[in-house]
């Protein structure tokens, strides 16, 4: 591949997958709602990357579902998992390196399991998160990254977003931000997005324009 160059005023970056490998916990999540529904996990797992959890909730569980109690037991099983949970890599040292206020995280877990998943894998928590518990329409919808954009005060063009998941990949890109593409994932929504495997050759300078406003120069 290609070097890629992108300059931007900000990196709003996804969590699971994106930053956190969480793959574990996440899998023994959603066997322990399929095993309470007589559900397939394995295809639970297809559709659930990315996504709120009340959605993926909503879609697989029985018709008479309680969906707020539903995901209100799951989230608080999965607060309690942190075995496993490590930084992708050299994700920890790239996300800690940034200026805070040129962040934001923005995932589709709760304010409290972010938290969590962020201390455990050694990531700071940058100037400004955005959380299921922030938007009403989660991934793939793209009122998270507008609403990221707006706390930190650029134009959603200044914003480059990394995402692992198609559902995020679509939030990032209907918010009219450049997508990297972080992982393995496929499909034609990828295609022609720039793609790293992991965060071990990323580097960035920051550049001061004419105008005193700061950006982000990054090498992928």
């Amino acid at each position: 591949m290609e070097p890629t160059t992108i300059r931007a005023r900000a990196i709003l970056f996804d969590m699971d997958g994106t930053l956190v490998d969480s793959t574990a916990v996440v899998e023994s999540v959603w066997a322990r709602f399929a095993d309470r529904h007589g559900l397939d996990v394995g295809e639970i797992l297809k559709t659930s990357h990315g996504r709120q959890m009340k959605d993926t909730v909503l879609q697989w569980g029985p018709v008479d579902v309680d969906v707020r109690a539903e995901a209100h037991d799951l989230s608080t099983f999965e607060i309690g998992q942190t075995r496993g949970i490590i930084a992708l890599p050299g994700a920890d040292v790239f996300a800690n390196a940034l200026p805070r206020d040129a962040v934001a995280l923005v995932t589709s877990a709760p304010l409290a399991l972010a938290e969590v998943r962020m201390a455990v894998a050694g990531i700071d928590l940058p100037a400004v998160v955005v959380t299921a518990d922030d938007v009403d329409n989660g991934k793939p919808a793209p009122d998270c990254y507008l609403r990221a954009a707006e706390l930190l005060g650029i134009e959603p063009a200044d914003a480059v977003v990394f995402e692992d998941a198609e559902a995020g990949i679509a939030a990032g890109l209907a918010a009219g931000m450049r997508t990297v593409v972080v992982g393995e994932v496929s499909g034609g929504i990828t295609v022609g997005l720039p793609r790293i495997p992991d965060y071990t050759e990323l580097g960035f300078t920051v550049e001061v324009d004419s105008e005193g406003t700061s950006w982000l120069v990054i090498q992928l």
